[in-house]
């Protein structure tokens, strides 16, 4: 059997970050706004619909990486197991929540948020035109800097 499910889309709320009871064990909990955009064939017009995904991270790391640096609005891809928990309101009524239960995620927008954001490898800056384009230079001098983008690997 396969229990894997993945989105792409956009934080709905600055993550809470708990501790567990009892436990020195942290859990991230995300709201992930889904949105599918297609155009009406009977009037031609634009739709979107947003759904909403409850995400919880239980891996130490990646709820480390949740708090600093994802914050509402930002935009990225998680993929992890379905799960519903079953919880009783205050008066005894039984509720269910389906939640996904995150094991990777990959932030798509840069940490300041900016047009050029992660994943984009293959885009080179005004600056960066020349290097990226096999002369070696531009204008006379290396693009190529040594402190900043060595590779990390």
């Amino acid at each position: 059997m396969l229990n894997s499910c993945s989105f792409i889309g956009n934080c709905g709320a600055d993550p809470e970050i708990k501790t567990l009871p009892n436990s020195d064990k942290r859990v991230a909990n995300l709201s992930l706004g889904v949105t599918e955009k297609w155009k009406d064939k009977q009037t031609g017009q634009k739709q979107e619909r947003t759904e909403w995904v409850r995400l919880n991270c239980f891996q130490d790391g990646l709820v480390g990486v949740i708090q600093s640096y994802v914050k509402k609005g930002t935009k990225i891809y998680v993929s992890g197991k379905m799960a519903t928990r079953k919880w009783q309101t205050q008066s005894g009524e039984d509720r269910y929540s389906t939640e996904i239960n995150i094991d990777k995620l990959i932030l798509l927008d840069s940490p300041n948020n900016n047009a050029n954001s992660g994943g984009n490898y293959g885009a080179a800056s005004q600056g960066e035109q020349g290097f990226r384009s096999g002369t070696g230079t531009q204008g006379g001098q290396s693009s190529f800097n040594d402190d900043t983008d060595s590779i990390p690997f």
